[in-house]
């Protein structure tokens, strides 16, 4: 179990980090034209739905990963509807 648990930790952090660039790179360029409005409100639905799927079999490194991801995720659109 503890591998299990170490391997859900790490796709999290990696799956979570991958979008910082992303976020810096709106926030200093302001810029959003290229991003997707629709893909990012429906992914952020997808991870909204995840973590809630994490809460209801008390999986931590779901929760948590979803739920940090679901704060860039929504970053980004707030960006996209900001700046456009």
């Amino acid at each position: 179990m503890e591998f299990t648990n170490t391997l859900g930790v790490l796709a999290g952090v990696l799956t979570t980090v991958a979008f910082i660039p992303q976020v810096a790179k709106t926030w200093r360029s302001k810029y959003t034209r290229d991003i997707s409005l629709g893909m990012f409100a429906i992914f952020s639905l997808g991870v909204l739905l995840w973590m809630l799927y994490g809460i209801q079999i008390g999986s931590m490194p779901i929760v948590v990963a979803n739920a940090v991801t679901l704060g860039l995720s929504l970053t980004i659109l707030f960006f996209k509807i900001k700046y456009k």
